[in-house]
């Protein structure tokens, strides 16, 4: 069974749009990659759209997305980005918060450091989900 993931912070428009990324970079087909935001922006932050592409990760057709309870139960964990976001929380869910600098307002030398953190903490998640 492939584990289901849910990256959830405020816009939905930054950190979870990142990690969501890497996840399906790195996991491929062997996870369920899931983002949302509670009060989604209109478009993805374009310093993180131009961070990723640096490194060959598209983010040009993506969209954030509202979270839902739906998505929450669906999912085997989720992790909020450390924003104070009000999460349903489910038993039976495990649920992590990562507490990640908002890359909102910031130019893309300043999104970079926070772009490698996430990936960094998105190959940790990975290799404990997946045990490789």
């Amino acid at each position: 069974m492939k584990p289901e993931i849910l990256f959830v912070c405020v816009h939905n428009a930054g950190r979870s749009q990142m990690a969501a990324a890497f996840l399906r970079h790195y996991g491929g087909d062997r996870v369920v990659v899931r983002s949302a935001g509670s009060m989604p922006a209109s478009q993805v932050n374009q310093g993180v759209v131009a961070s990723l592409a640096e490194i060959d990760i598209d983010l040009v057709d993506v969209t954030p997305k509202k979270l839902t309870d739906e998505a929450v139960l669906a999912s085997d964990v989720v992790i909020t980005m450390g924003c104070g976001d009000v999460c349903p929380v489910y038993p039976g869910k495990r649920y992590l918060d990562w507490d990640l600098e908002d890359p909102a307002g910031k130019s893309v030398e300043e999104i970079r450091p926070i772009r490698d953190e996430v990936s960094r903490r998105v190959r940790s998640l990975l290799q404990e989900l997946l045990g490789q």
